[in-house]
């Protein structure tokens, strides 16, 4: 009844990426990604993260109908920095049927033993820059942030009955954006640019694209310790810079520099577009990129997306360099709320900036494993 098979052709991976457009297409909750951006991410010869993974993909069929999605990774960059010898099962896709859940997931497990993997961790892509973990607190909000992924209550059923067991979870906090900027924020800040470090704004993207690669260099340093991640290569850099670039606002983006002129910190956030993306339905043209205009002009919240502050000064006040200025131009915008994006759970240091702004978790995320 059920079939599971590879995709090898450009009509299987078609499949593939179309998908969950229809798995979703009744799920309010539901944030549909940019069909040009699933090609950037999928297709190997626009997305170098394949260079240093190893990959599968499955498409499920019951009944001559595509019902689900899975795919295998092995990131042996990650493995060989972190010691691991584990694979990940990631964009995963299917309807309320067990059979099928578990077919797909056999099908990995299967891949990642002929491939003498130890463990499956998983939802986790090429890196945490992608989709992770299963939802399992927060179904009835809808998603706002377009790198999160928006399973169903049953993924999480299923995968325990598969044997999996917690790694870790990742939560994600909602707190409303002063209309005052508080003082000790304020004295820190003034602190901070006392101590010679200088606050760095933008008018226009072409002014962000210079800093590009410190940036990411600046990343691949201190994210080191980040669970899933792993060290981006400059034309991987290059590539995920170019996905999301185009859509954000530089007046979002804050980088702070020290007293030679080295980038040590920065932050990226961008109003709440999520409804655009709804009404678009995947698709830029011919109406898509209108309704993102427009949802730009009628956002309220502000998602952070990225950012970091250099390990050797982490808790100098930069943070609150940068956040003074993101709260200043938050209120330009009329933007009242403020979304955390995704904060594992142990990462006390990000829990406690955003519980000091009185925020509430209303969605947590978990990421599973299995020895196989």
């Amino acid at each position: 009844m059920i079939k599971i098979f590879e995709v090898k052709t450009k009509k299987d991976l078609k499949s593939f990426i179309h998908l969950p457009y229809i798995i979703h297409k009744n799920h309010k909750q539901w944030l549909p990604p940019l069909i040009s951006d699933e090609w950037k991410v999928f297709d190997k010869n626009k997305n170098h993260s394949f260079e240093h993974c190893d990959t599968i993909m499955f498409l499920a069929e019951k009944n001559g109908t595509l019902v689900g999605r899975i795919m295998g990774i092995i990131n042996h960059v990650y493995n060989e920095g972190h010691n691991e010898n584990n694979a990940r099962f990631s964009f995963m896709e299917c309807y309320d049927d067990k059979n099928v859940f578990d077919a797909l997931i056999e099908a990995v497990i299967d891949w990642a033993g002929e491939n003498k993997k130890d463990n499956l961790v998983g939802p986790l892509g090429f890196s945490d820059k992608d989709p992770q973990g299963f939802l399992i607190e927060g179904f009835d909000d809808p998603m706002s942030v377009m790198v999160t992924n928006c399973s169903f209550p049953f993924m999480v059923k299923y995968v325990e009955e598969n044997g999996f067991k917690k790694k870790l979870d990742l939560v994600q906090y909602r707190a409303n954006i002063p209309d005052v900027v508080p003082e000790f924020y304020k004295k820190i800040a003034e602190r901070v640019e006392k101590n010679g470090f200088k606050l760095m704004e933008f008018k226009k993207s072409k002014h962000v694209r210079p800093y590009v690669k410190p940036v990411f260099d600046l990343i691949n340093e201190a994210y080191s310790d980040i669970y899933g991640f792993a060290p981006l290569q400059e034309i991987e850099s290059k590539e995920f810079s170019e996905r999301f670039l185009p859509l954000l606002n530089p007046k979002f983006i804050k980088l702070v520099k020290d007293k030679n002129d080295k980038v040590v910190a920065f932050v990226v956030a961008m109003p709440d577009i999520s409804d655009g993306f709804k009404k678009a339905k995947g698709k830029l043209f011919p109406l898509g990129f209108i309704y993102l205009l427009l949802s730009f002009r009628k956002a309220t919240q502000l998602n952070l997306l990225l950012g970091c502050v250099k390990d050797t000064i982490r808790n100098s006040g930069i943070d609150a360099l940068m956040a003074v200025s993101m709260f200043d131009s938050a209120k330009d915008a009329n933007l009242k709320i403020l979304d955390s994006h995704l904060i594992m759970e142990e990462n006390v240091k990000m829990r406690a900036v955003m519980e000091r702004l009185e925020s509430t978790i209303y969605k947590r995320y978990r990421i599973f494993e299995k020895s196989i």
